[in-house]
């Protein structure tokens, strides 16, 4: 395994670290497309399964190529371990569930994507785990929430849509203090602008579909914590229940992890500037980027974000009808619930993402029918602007 030496800086651990190279010397990755290993004999195989022999076993347990991966992000994001998985929604379940038991409690932020907050909201407690959401960014209200069988808080931050940014290391303290842990799913941010491990977070999730891939091309997820968490809470779950991502599709996040840095740079530059046009546009009524002053948290931003954010929210005037026409007229950003990709895409939460959390959940987190959600690609700013400006004529 070659890992590049620690002073090496996180544009070049995206290309080099964790790579394993066969006896043929390759450049690229290998893929190591295959279900299962051979043993030179029978006393390897047994001691390959009670842990005494160093290697492979099944593809659902581990795999080179996926190993890999696992390294990767593990060195980007300054973690002992990490475990991938078939989806970013297979690392959020996996990360909670691995560590709760029926009689425990969790705390979790209010303003999640849809499909956490139902793992939060609705899953957890089919089985016997407590839950209690709070608004994220009121540090009073995390502290209130704890249970003496508190065992977990989660949280996303910026969040998803409103891209409102939580106190990571606040939080932390009080889930700490509480004798609980903090799972962080970062994927709004990407490693390159947040370290929530950094920040006392004791666990961090992506959906490497997002960012990490970044073109539209695979599904997968990644769980990142110590070593002792891992272990204890992730590695034998992907083991026993199968959530594991295929050796093909982290062949493609490899090779999705070599352009992170430049593609992030980019989308993010446009994005601010995106952000700045609409704030002063008459038809856009609301504008949140996280690299604005005028952000509702702008000095935890400030304090805890290395960069601002590939996604822009905004809200257009006349609700959801304006909206759908905004959205409807748009000529080169396309509609899809998708982020993190090479093409600008865009999309109006309230019908999509968090139409299942009902009208007065939406109200109360400020997702309104007139927001919509940018996420913004490789495209020339200013073709991606006019886009944008044609179609606000609609509303």
């Amino acid at each position: 395994m070659h890992a590049p030496h620690p002073r090496y800086r996180p544009e070049t651990r995206l290309v080099h670290a964790g790579t394993l190279r066969s006896e043929f010397g390759e450049t690229s990755e290998a893929l190591f497309l295959t279900q299962g290993y051979v043993y030179e004999s029978s006393a390897q195989a047994e001691r390959r399964f009670k842990n005494e022999d160093p290697g492979y076993q099944y593809s659902r347990f581990a795999n080179p190529t996926v190993t890999m991966f696992e390294q990767r992000m593990a060195a980007l994001e300054g973690a002992e371990a990490a475990r991938a998985t078939a989806t970013g929604m297979a690392a959020v379940t996996i990360a909670l569930l691995g560590q709760l038991k029926a009689g425990d409690h969790v705390v979790g932020a209010k303003a999640l994507f849809g499909s956490c907050r139902y793992v939060v909201e609705d899953f957890l407690p089919r089985y016997g785990i407590a839950s209690t959401l709070v608004d994220g960014t009121d540090l009073s209200q995390w502290k209130a929430a704890v249970r003496p069988n508190t065992k977990s808080f989660f949280l996303e931050s910026p969040t998803n849509p409103n891209l409102d940014v939580v106190d990571i290391a606040e939080v932390a303290k009080i889930a700490h203090a509480a004798g609980a842990t903090l799972v962080v799913d970062n994927v709004f941010a990407t490693p390159l602008y947040q370290s929530p491990l950094e920040l006392g977070a004791d666990c961090v999730v992506y959906s490497a579909t997002k960012h990490i891939d970044g073109q539209g091309r695979c599904l997968g997820g990644v769980v990142l914590a110590s070593e002792k968490f891992i272990l204890d809470n992730v590695q034998v779950l992907i083991r026993q229940t199968g959530p594991s991502i295929s050796p093909f599709n982290a062949w493609v996040l490899l090779k999705g992890l070599e352009t992170l840095s430049v593609r992030v740079e980019r989308q993010t530059q446009t994005a601010a500037a995106i952000a700045d046009a609409l704030a002063a546009h008459p038809k856009v009524t609301r504008t949140i980027y996280p690299g604005r002053a005028d952000h509702p948290q702008a000095a935890v931003v400030k304090k805890q974000m290395h960069g601002g954010s590939t996604l822009v929210a905004f809200e257009v005037a006349d609700g959801k009808g304006g909206a759908f026409r905004f959205q409807d007229a748009l000529k080169l950003v396309r509609i899809s619930n998708n982020l993190g990709d090479a093409k600008s895409l865009i999309t109006h939460p309230a019908t999509t993402t968090h139409q299942r959390i009902g009208a007065a959940a939406r109200a109360e987190l400020g997702i309104t029918d007139g927001m919509v959600r940018l996420s913004c690609g490789l495209e020339h700013q200013d073709d991606l602007l006019e886009d944008l400006t044609a179609a606000l004529k609609q509303v």
